[in-house]
């Protein structure tokens, strides 16, 4: 959805949701009001944000506001990555096939597995002892 030359998109991992505002600018982050090296102390992390923008080549073409609720800081960064990458392939078609090539336009589905009643969790099971 684009409004005046900015682009807002929502992306998606585990429990974590990211809503990400792309306009045209010098390729400043901002996540949580907070610039990215304050809230990401990994360097991981803040590749895995970056990631869909090396991919494509617009590394310091857009600056980047985001709003991210939920899971830990890992699901987190991947719900940004899942945003950006759908930002970006709205931006440009050429973009879609590099970042479907590379999996990070779907969704990554996976989800923590509910503890089951009669086991320990969702796989584990009780001890079994015959006597």
């Amino acid at each position: 959805m684009a409004t005046k030359g900015v682009i807002h998109t929502i992306g998606k991992r585990k429990t974590a949701i990211a809503r990400i505002y792309l306009k045209p600018g010098k390729g400043k982050i901002t996540i949580n009001k907070r610039d990215i090296d304050d809230y990401y102390l990994r360097a991981t992390s803040k590749m895995i944000v970056r990631q869909a923008f090396e991919l494509t080549g617009n590394a310091d073409k857009f600056d980047m506001i985001v709003n991210v609720v939920g899971g830990g800081l890992n699901g987190q960064a991947g719900a940004i990555r899942h945003a950006v990458s759908r930002a970006l392939a709205e931006l440009n078609p050429e973009n879609r096939t590099v970042l479907k090539a590379e999996g990070l336009i779907t969704r990554d589905s996976r989800k923590k597995e509910r503890k089951l009643y009669g086991q320990k969790s969702a796989r584990a099971r009780y001890q079994f002892s015959k006597r």
